[in-house]
């Protein structure tokens, strides 16, 4: 009986080969969708997931709340000491130190290496592998990080610095100052964690790495975000017993001032990779959309194949009465539909599966991430397609299936069923409805995110980012840079060169308090560091609206601030602050300038009190202003220039429009990513279309037939068809565009800086949509139009 079943449903797909390709095109997007994103979803909930003891580790983050909140997932460097002294709640504790970008050298057979690893160097405390499951594959994790100058690299590095050589032994050199002897070698990082170091040094090296290292150690009024606090709480202690350590804590080691302002948390391990305001990557509200989308676009394509299905009823009507007459009862029947749906969803799963292997490096590219559809690596898709084809052959199947086993036989043979008996129109039409309400929300979304991105490109920053190359540069010797910029300035083509610790725009950013015009206390406020030479203003085109630019020096002699900074201290105008004091990490010079407004974060952030200053020992960078027709020639001069000046380091470049593009990685994907699923989403609601006037189509055939036997025209006949679909489309619009303003108005509330709304966006959406509606009533209905009323009328 069974291979019957799939024997019948073979030859009924073979002799209707167009709604066979329909269904399975239609199915097969919407199962390649729903399987890229589970494997998406499930590679983010799976992050760090793999340590041991997972629900015991915990991040120590920072929130300060001197000017608004603001948080980091760093701490002061005694913190992680501190907390391990005087707090018991807590079996393991240790710091990591990380600096990204760092050069790293070596010597083989008298040739020197040069690397440069994005992920950087971690200076780690020895608990940091009691606490995390990083195991090792050569050396203890006890001892090997015991001793100054000792390393641990992973394997992937060790064979990429040394080939098949046994790296035991020997030595890399650390930004051309420290020698560090390899100790052990780590297994490869999982592809699932954030902690994407590779190189981990003593954390005792640190103080003879960096200068002024060592006092920092006693310092508790400065946080970098790259000195961080893991511990791992003791069996059965809450994390709400620490935290109600924490005021104490703070009131032990902090000023009076600080203490007013600092608050520690304790961040859990499984947050890590989902928090937004402590440098998590995904947001899982993100993740949720995505998964609904998913989910959407299985419904979609069900909803399609159940119109293409009960459209297609008329044409298997004497079928069933046939075998209702010879004895099938409807139990048989039903599943003899079901075999069908399922060997459609087989079909339609192969495609799938193909088409998300060509689409994975895409979705791989955009996401930043590694994954794959290997079943060996990924087991769960052993779970999920199964439980995925088992529900989309039932909510697929088993209405055409009920409706169809349904027919009375004798009114099946003779040809006399009702659109009420074959399942009525209404249905039908709710499905189409439903289809397109998600396909316009999507529509609207795609829009809305567009609109959003047009704005990050168009708004004026404050400044030029177009044209300037950011070269990092070593900060120990100024007289290097300043030769650098020197000769970097006389080559024709380049309009200017700036000396800076970062451009007016940058994720890595210097916050302190500080105190104005003498007061004895510091101002409720904090301000934004940015180091930069004299130059700085005209190879950014930043504008001066007081006083004037500060004179060139390599030390803090003058201050130039913005107009916010005016704006926060409440002065009546730009003109006061010129010539009054202010105080900076214990130096005191004063403002000679207020510069207009820029934005120095994303638009996701207000704009900051900022304070630009000469600060030769914190320049990282060379900013190089450029004419864009001799990039080409400009490029390898600049090149050249580099690396006679520093001959010891490897030479890098960023266009500084492509650094301030990736604030808005994030964005950039979701706007990719909704694009393809909109595009997907209107093929599938017009393959259903397809099917609704298909069916439509079938039932009015005779009626066709005879109004054109007394006159009607072919426009006439279109109008009949289109005037019905017409009215679904915008039924759908009514409900889709509350749903989908909502939506989109939450998302615009994550930046500072945003679009509004308008109705030019809805009224696209709707245009959009009607078009491709009518593009697709109108190939079927034109069809029905045509049609000869004598092939229509001849069974009378």
């Amino acid at each position: 009986m069974i291979r019957n079943y799939f024997k019948i449903a073979l030859r009924n797909l073979q002799r209707n080969r167009t709604y066979t390709v329909i269904n399975v095109l239609g199915l097969a997007l919407g199962i390649c969708c729903s399987l890229l994103i589970f494997t998406l979803v499930y590679y983010h909930l799976s992050f760090d997931t793999f340590h041991k003891n997972p629900d015991r580790i915990y991040r120590i983050v920072t929130e300060f709340n001197s000017d608004g909140p603001d948080f980091t997932p760093g701490v002061p460097n005694p913190l992680g000491k501190a907390f391990r002294n005087d707090v018991a709640l807590a079996d393991k504790v240790a710091r990591v130190l990380t600096f990204d970008e760092q050069l790293i050298t070596l010597r083989d057979n008298n040739q020197i290496k040069k690397f440069t690893e994005s992920e950087g160097i971690s200076f780690v405390e020895p608990e940091y592998f009691d606490i995390m499951n990083f195991p090792l594959v050569q050396g203890n994790a006890k001892q090997a990080l015991q001793n100054l100058y000792s390393v641990l690299l992973t394997e992937r590095l060790a064979k990429k610095y040394f080939s098949e050589d046994n790296p035991i032994g020997k030595t890399i050199r650390l930004d051309n100052r420290t020698e560090c002897k390899i100790t052990g070698i780590l297994k490869d990082l999982p592809k699932n964690t954030d902690r994407k170091t590779e190189i981990y040094i003593s954390y005792e090296t640190v103080k003879k790495h960096f200068d002024g290292m060592t006092k920092r150690e006693d310092r508790w009024g400065s946080t970098y975000s790259g000195m961080q606090c893991f511990i791992r709480l003791n069996p059965n202690t809450s994390p709400n017993a620490v935290s109600k350590v924490f005021p104490a804590f703070i009131q032990k080691y902090h000023s009076k001032k600080d203490a007013k302002t600092v608050q520690y948390h304790l961040q859990p391990l499984a947050d890590i990779h989902f928090d937004g305001k402590y440098d998590g990557k995904v947001e899982k509200k993100y993740l949720w959309a995505i998964g609904c989308i998913g989910v959407f676009l299985i419904i979609t394509a069900c909803f399609n194949f159940v119109n293409l299905a009960t459209a297609q009823a008329l044409k298997r009507s004497k079928e069933i009465g046939i075998r209702k007459v010879l004895g099938s009862v409807r139990t048989q029947l039903f599943w003899q539909f079901i075999a069908e749906t399922g060997f459609v969803t087989v079909l339609a799963f192969l495609v799938a599966y193909l088409m998300a292997l060509l689409a994975l490096p895409s979705v791989n590219d955009w996401f930043g991430t590694q994954l794959t559809l290997n079943f060996v690596e990924n087991p769960q898709l052993l779970i999920f397609i199964p439980l995925l084809a088992i529900t989309v052959v039932f909510l697929a199947g088993s209405y055409p299936g009920l409706i169809l086993s349904g027919f009375q036989p004798i009114l099946a043979l003779k040809g006399k069923l009702t659109q009420q008996q074959i399942g009525g129109f209404s249905l039908r039409r709710t499905l189409v409805v439903a289809q397109f309400t998600i396909s316009q929300m999507l529509i609207i979304g795609t829009i809305v995110v567009a609109s959003q991105m047009l704005y990050f490109k168009q708004t004026n920053l404050g400044f030029s980012k177009d044209a300037i190359v950011m070269l990092p540069i070593p900060s120990e010797d100024v007289v290097k840079m300043n030769s650098l910029r020197n000769r970097l300035s006389q080559i024709a083509g380049i309009q200017n060169a700036s000396l800076c610790f970062e451009a007016p725009a940058s994720e890595n950013n210097n916050e302190t308090d500080f105190n104005y015009d003498n007061r004895p206390e510091a101002e409720h406020v904090s301000v934004y560091t940015r180091p930069a030479d004299s130059q700085y203003l005209s190879t950014f085109d930043i504008k001066l609206v007081a006083g004037r630019n500060i004179y060139p020096s390599d030390t803090i002699r003058e201050y130039l601030v913005n107009e916010t900074f005016i704006k926060r201290l409440n002065l009546k105008s730009p003109q006061v602050a010129i010539g009054k004091n202010l105080e900076l990490w214990g130096k005191t010079a004063r403002i000679v300038g207020v510069v207009k407004d820029f934005h120095n974060l994303s638009f996701h952030e207000d704009i900051k009190p900022i304070c630009i200053m000469s600060q030769a020992d914190r320049y990282n960078n060379c900013a190089v202003k450029i004419n864009v027709a001799q990039t080409k020639t400009l490029l390898p001069e600049i090149e050249k220039i580099w690396n006679e000046t520093y001959p010891d380091f490897l030479y890098q470049y960023e266009f500084l429009d492509e650094r301030i593009g990736n604030f808005y990685k994030q964005e950039d994907t979701l706007f990719n990513l909704i694009q393809v699923f909109a595009g997907i989403a209107i093929f599938i609601s017009g393959l259903g279309l397809y099917g609704l006037v298909s069916f439509m189509a079938v039932q009015k055939t005779k009626e066709i037939g005879i109004r054109k036997v007394l006159g009607a025209s072919s426009q006439q006949i279109l109008g009949l068809f289109g005037k019905e679909f017409v009215r679904l489309v915008v039924i759908a619009f009514v409900i889709s565009a509350p749903i989908a303003w909502w939506i989109m108005n939450n998302w615009l509330q994550d930046f500072k800086y945003k679009i509004t709304i308008g109705p030019g966006i809805f009224v696209i959406a709707i245009v959009c949509t009607l078009f491709i509606a009518l593009i697709t009533v109108g190939y079927r209905s034109m069809k029905a139009a045509f049609d000869n009323p004598v092939n229509s009328l001849q069974s009378e």
